[in-house]
Formats: structure tokens, C-alpha cells, sequence
């Protein structure tokens, strides 16, 4: 599924706010006529963050299942598409359903998640169409300076000091990926890949990068905020709509149970 989060508060459901969890349960609700579905999904977002490549699941009903196409002939996984969208509204959609196995775990299972991030740092040339999903900065930015900041934080770390603390939960992660490219129209987008990320990692470890770039720190500040493994206020959390969740990837069906299992189990602390 995919959704511009300009609207929303978030994914998760609250109570008197619009998430993206509660209008694509409110849908099914009205398409399955059942209120008992509830979704898992590969990672939360912010308010304001986007997607292009979300994945959820839920478990529903067999018999509901198979009375999705009605009398058409269409698959049932094909009618689920095509009724949802024809009750959400235009700025969430579904962009295909498919049956799993039982041991498939939107969240647990994943193998990688994908980000980009969009930074102009020349407000004439804004395109007024992408406004919703553009950062502007006032400060003209290195590129080549944050690449090289950015690969230094590429690996298996502790990313305490970009990660907002929850208790119990590890701030431990493999970042795949962490690249910088300038667009013909100036803008430059970041690629983040990550076997998981934890809370406000994605905006901090952009945040981190930025000072680089604008020549106001050393390209390797940003590795030794995260030696420090305590987060600073000299790290900027950036705003949440330039960040899009561009896709989530899975192991074969036959490694999905091990996925999830490595997935689940809590990473000891690195020395």
C-alpha cells in the first residue's frame, strides 16, 4: 500500500485522529463486513511521513475470503484490491492483496526496509507539486561531503544517539545502505536501508549529515555521535515529509519462520 502521510497522524490508530492503520481497517471492516481484522504491518511511520511501498497483514475469515469477488470472476485476492480502493480515500492506496503462508509476519519476516529522503537547498527551484515531500534548507549542501559521512556510518552499530529510547527495545541495527544522490532538478535525495530501524532513526541519521554538508561540522562528526551512543541535542530530527518508506523485502516462503524467529530474538548489546 502506499499513502502521502501529509493528512495523517501517523500509522498506528488513536483515538480522535487519522491514521493510516485505522482507515485501512475501517475499510476492510465495510468491504470483509467483519470488524475483527487487525494488521501487522513492516514498520510504523510519523505523522507526515510517506510510503510508497508499505506491506501489512491480517488474518481473515476463509469464508469471508472467498465471497470477495461476488459473482465477478476476478480472484478474491484481485477484488480485495479494487473494493478497498473504491472506499478509501485518494491519498491511501492499495497496491496489491496476496494469500501467505501462515508463517508470514509483515514485521518479524522482513528481511530489509527501504527509505529515501528529499532535501532541495535552493528554495527557487521547489517544485510546488512535490512541496509535500521536499525538505527546503537554506544552506547550499556538499553532496560529496555527506557521502562521505554517511558511508562511515554504514555497518552493524549500536544507533542509540539517532534513536528515540523505548524500554526493552534494542537500538541495535545493520544499516545496509546510506547514500546521497543530486537530481537533475537539484534536489538530493537520500537512499537508507536498514535490516530495521528503530524510532526517528531515518530523520536523525539525515540530521546528522546535514551540518556536513554545510560545512559546519567534519565528515566525521557523524560517526563519532554515534560511537557516543547517547543521543545529543546537536542532532537534528528533520521533518517527518520528506521522509517515504520506498519498500519492504521478504526471504522466500520456505525462510520465513527463520526470519522471523532471528527477527524476534533480542540482540545482545556490542561491546
Amino acid at each position: 500500500f502506499a499513502y502521502d502521510g501529509t493528512d495523517f497522524s501517523g500509522w498506528a490508530r488513536q483515538p480522535g485522529r487519522r491514521t493510516v492503520e485505522g482507515e485501512l481497517t475501517g475499510a476492510l471492516t465495510r468491504v470483509l463486513r467483519r470488524d475483527d481484522v487487525r494488521l501487522t504491518v513492516a514498520g510504523r511511520t510519523d505523522a507526515g511521513v510517506h510510503a510508497r511501498g508499505g506491506v501489512c497483514h491480517g488474518d481473515i475469515d476463509a469464508d469471508a475470503w472467498a465471497a470477495l469477488p461476488g459473482r465477478s470472476e476476478r480472484a478474491p485476492a484481485q477484488a480485495l484490491v479494487t473494493r478497498l480502493n473504491g472506499v478509501l480515500a485518494g491519498d491511501v492506496v492499495v497496491k496489491a492483496a496476496s494469500e501467505q503462508p501462515a508463517s508470514f509476519d509483515a514485521r518479524f519476516s522482513a528481511l530489509k526496509r527501504r527509505y529515501s529522503y528529499r532535501l532541495l537547498d535552493d528554495a527557487a527551484r521547489l517544485d510546488p507539486l512535490r512541496r509535500r515531500d521536499t525538505v527546503v534548507v537554506k544552506r547550499n549542501l556538499d553532496v560529496d561531503a555527506m557521502n562521505a559521512a554517511s558511508a562511515l556510518l554504514v555497518g552493524l552499530h549500536d544507533f542509540a544517539a539517532y534513536c528515540k529510547p523505548r524500554e526493552g527495545a534494542t537500538t541495535i541495527r545493520t544499516l545496509l545502505d546510506y547514500a546521497w544522490t543530486r537530481e537533475a532538478d537539484g534536489v538530493l535525495t537520500a537512499r537508507l536501508e536498514a535490516d530495521a530501524f528503530c524510532h526517528s532513526m531515518v530523520r536523525a541519521l539525515v540530521g546528522a549529515v546535514v551540518p556536513v554538508g554545510e560545512g559546519r561540522q567534519p565528515v566525521d562528526w557523524p560517526r563519532q555521535v554515534q560511537e557516543g551512543r547517547e543521543r545529543l541535542g546537536a542532532v537534528q530530527v528533520m521533518p517527518a515529509h520528506g521522509l517515504t518508506l520506498v519498500g519492504v523485502d521478504y526471504p522466500p516462503d520456505e525462510e520465513l519462520a527463520a526470519r522471523s524467529a532471528e527477527s524476534r530474538a533480542m540482540r545482545a548489546p556490542l561491546a
